[in-house]
């Protein structure tokens, strides 16, 4: 048996005392993890430091900088997801459906754990407690396996975390960490077939689609962000600045954040230099079409083909200028990985149109994409945002990390 194989097998030993440990046990954890998290801010800074100095000398970008990056601010504000979780119905044993049958058989339908979560993602050690908590509050153990860039940050934290649920009187590993950040380990635990329940990969696309290959287990498809926002001749032109400048400048690195400006033609001499000086403070990148450039000039380099597809998680946007919202639906449907999309619009009729036909999980009229996130949508922290089809899709807070049982009650009824 493997390590792994063993991690496995204690972790479905705590997911089934979690299981029946009932709202106020969870609760009270969830408590002994956010006072941990604020008492040992220290500790997790120094570790996350350490982190940061060897993604430096390693040559990681600045955007990814920001994503491992903890700060006091940024634990405070996991503590306060953490709170708010708590805050949150449990949604374990809520009764979905309950009828009766001509048979005499009461037959309902109620929701229950998923068992062992395994989630893998990159460097992002705040993922580390949203992931762990919220599968706490499931009822779920996890095996958490984050990217080598935070395992210092991880290590540490999942440390605290596990310190916390033995306070509380529950297993300490409803909480596992693969401390083995090699491509090996990855793989293993995508093949961890009666260990794990369900597999979630939490990242950029070639994680994503590595996981989604390779896995054996079940797994949900989180999605990488190929994100539009599209500015209508009939927008109100100052709120296009504003919401084109936060969806791309404000957290570039996160999967929400716009990655092709879709410009219609009538106002973008007016609209694209308008922009310009608020994208320029960010030293923000442009790969423009042909009609673009013919209004921004030097201040943008010619697009190919390969941008419209790519999520750049950096300071770089594409901006294409379309003949209308046809023409910005068609593009979106296309090159969209189906996560955020958004127009900018006056028009009740284009905004319905809008709504009703870009297929994303999330479709915003006059708001940034950066609203996709669980916390902002009130559902606490998230474990991801899921672009598939199945049960889960968007922001996955409590719910859509539970499963569901059906429960009979007879009298003697039998079928031959």
């Amino acid at each position: 048996m493997t390590d792994l194989e063993k991690m496995g097998g204690a972790a479905k030993a705590a997911g089934r005392v979690l299981a029946v440990a009932g709202t106020k046990k969870k609760n009270d954890a969830l408590e002994a993890i956010r006072a941990s998290l604020l008492k040992y801010k220290e500790r997790i800074l120094e570790a996350n430091a350490a982190d940061i100095v060897e993604a430096e000398k390693a040559g990681i970008k600045k955007a990814f900088l920001d994503r491992l990056l903890l700060t006091d601010e940024r634990i405070d504000g996991v503590a306060k997801g953490v709170a708010e979780i708590i805050a949150l119905p449990d949604p374990i044993g809520e009764i979905i459906s309950m009828a009766d049958r001509p048979n005499g058989l009461t037959i309902g339908k109620k929701r229950v754990p998923l068992g062992v979560i395994g989630i893998i993602y990159e460097a992002r050690p705040n993922v580390t407690v949203d992931a762990a908590v919220l599968c706490l509050k499931a009822g779920s153990a996890c095996i958490l396996r984050g990217g080598k860039e935070a395992i210092n940050s991880n290590s540490v934290l999942v440390d605290i975390m596990r310190e916390a649920l033995a306070s509380a009187g529950l297993p300490e590993n409803c909480i596992c960490l693969v401390r083995d950040t090699s491509r090996e380990s990855a793989k293993e635990l995508m093949g961890l077939r009666g260990y794990i329940d369900v597999l979630i990969p939490r990242g950029g696309s070639g994680l994503i689609k590595s996981v989604v290959e390779n896995a054996s287990v079940p797994v949900i498809e989180t999605g990488s962000g190929n994100c539009h926002v599209y500015v209508d001749d009939e927008a109100d032109i100052e709120m296009a600045v504003k919401i084109v400048e936060n969806a791309k400048c404000s957290r570039p690195s996160v999967c929400n954040a716009m990655e092709t400006l879709l410009v219609h033609e009538a106002v973008a001499d007016k609209f694209l230099p308008r922009v310009l000086p608020k994208l320029n403070k960010y030293n923000v990148e442009l790969r423009c079409d042909e009609k673009a450039l013919k209004i921004l000039g030097e201040s943008a380099i010619p697009a190919t083909e390969s941008d419209w597809a790519t999520e750049y998680d950096d300071y770089i946007l594409a901006i294409k200028v379309v003949s209308g919202i046809d023409e910005a639906m068609e593009h979106i449907a296309r090159y969209s990985t189906q996560h955020s999309e958004a127009i900018i619009t006056e028009n009740y009729s284009k905004a319905q149109r809008f709504l009703n036909e870009v297929d994303a999980a999330a479709v915003y009229v006059n708001a940034s994409t950066r609203f996709t996130d669980g916390g902002e949508f009130g559902l606490g922290a998230e474990i991801g945002i899921s672009t598939q089809k199945m049960h889960a899709r968007g922001p996955m807070g409590l719910r859509e990390i539970t499963s569901t049982k059906y429960v009979i009650y007879g009298s003697g009824q039998v079928r031959w």
